[in-house]
């Protein structure tokens, strides 16, 4: 059976795979700047066997065919950029760029579909159809690679009816997936605001508009936009997370700048949400004496895993995994760019688990001490080929 061969070449390629992951955790590159990751993979492809083309400036998309007939064509997914944070770790892999870090798996995700490709190559005799590997960059800044990618025509020629993608989930122990049918993650956009006032000594505030005080008002009244403006059945987050206002204690400054996040699942409550919080801010700002300027960067929609497409590789996992090793995940209002892909074909993203207690594996994405249970990888290469070989029919 060509699942027992996959898991072979998967246990094979296993300390590989760790290595892959180790030397991509310890040279980490900011979104579009991927340009040693890219060459690395590109290399990796090369000695396979696995022809690819490159696109965005640092994405890599490999194609391999099966030596059976069939007009059948799967797309996999990984992202290949890395955060601006200082790596806390004490391992031989720590990050050797200095305020640059793999907090959010995505050496993991490479490093994974690699091994993936490496096992299908071995593979290709036996299955057929064709399978796009897309390393992907920027998906931690907007406008997202995945969005250029589409741009670029990484969806055609071929053209493939389905995408898979995995995503490291430290809440989920190594060995173990996780699958949601439907819409799964957020749309995001982001917040820049500017509340102009005039400044003056703090001990005159009567001579000035103080652009704090006006801030500290709208923030507490944009919350209204989420508790008193949207349908409770949609789930809807506001967040501010940095206030500017370069004053001192008996300075009051002419401005301050605010900027957050606005994440939801419903593109038209979206849109109007923006609308009510630009004009509910300038108009506290104008009747406070002052001005704001409320600026919206548009960014990734919200994510929606196809229900028959996941309902299948959820199948397939338990086979490949057993029924105990895949388990249910909840709505997450994190937003993550594959969503551009789940807007024009049928998408399904799922979570690998990485985390372990026993080991003290347990810190979150995004954070200085993010580190991942190696044994996923066991599982990481062998669980996709596999999903790949079935969905395309084999």
């Amino acid at each position: 059976m060509i699942k027992d061969q996959i898991q072979q070449l998967a246990a094979d390629i296993f300390g590989e795979v760790v290595a892959l992951r180790q030397h991509l955790h310890a040279n980490p590159e900011l979104s579009f700047k991927e340009f040693e990751t890219s060459a690395f993979i590109q290399k990796k492809l090369s000695t396979w066997g696995i022809p690819f083309t490159v696109m965005a400036n640092t994405g890599v998309v490999g194609l391999l065919k099966g030596d059976l007939p069939s007009d059948q064509v799967i797309a996999l997914r990984a992202d290949m950029d890395a955060l601006p944070i200082v790596e806390a770790n004490d391992k031989p892999y720590k990050s050797k760029n200095e305020g640059v870090m793999h907090a959010c798996g995505h050496d993991v995700h490479s490093a994974s579909l690699l091994g993936t490709a490496y096992i299908l190559s071995k593979l290709k005799a036996q299955f057929a159809g064709t399978i796009k590997f897309i390393f992907q960059p920027g998906e931690e800044l907007l406008p997202g690679g995945a969005s250029i990618l589409i741009k670029e025509g990484v969806l055609e020629n071929p053209k493939p009816a389905h995408i898979l993608g995995q995503h490291v989930m430290p809440l989920i122990e190594a060995g173990k997936v996780g699958f949601r049918s439907g819409i799964y993650m957020a749309s995001t956009d982001e917040l820049y605001v500017t509340v102009t006032g005039k400044g003056g000594h703090g001990a005159q505030p009567h001579q000035n508009i103080d652009p704090v005080v006006i801030t500290s008002h709208i923030i507490i009244a944009l919350q209204q936009i989420v508790s008193r403006n949207a349908d409770p059945r949609i789930p809807t987050v506001l967040s501010f997370g940095k206030v500017t206002a370069n004053g001192a204690t008996n300075i009051i400054p002419n401005e301050v700048k605010l900027e957050g996040t606005l994440r939801t699942l419903d593109e038209d409550w979206r849109l109007e949400a923006k609308r009510l919080m630009k004009k509910m801010a300038e108009g506290i700002a104008e009747s406070m004496g002052g001005s704001c300027e409320f600026r919206i960067e548009k960014g990734y929609p919200f994510l929606i895993n196809e229900p028959v497409l996941t309902g299948q590789a959820r199948a397939g996992a338990e086979d490949y995994l057993g029924k105990d090793n895949v388990v249910d995940l909840d709505i997450w209002m994190a937003a993550e760019d594959f969503a551009y892909y789940s807007q024009v074909t049928d998408a399904c993203f799922y979570r690998l688990g990485t985390g372990n207690a026993a080991k003290g594996i347990t810190h979150s994405v995004h954070t200085p001490k993010f580190d991942i249970d190696e044994d996923a990888l066991k599982i990481s290469t062998g669980l996709m080929a596999y999903l790949a070989v079935k969905q395309l029919g084999n």
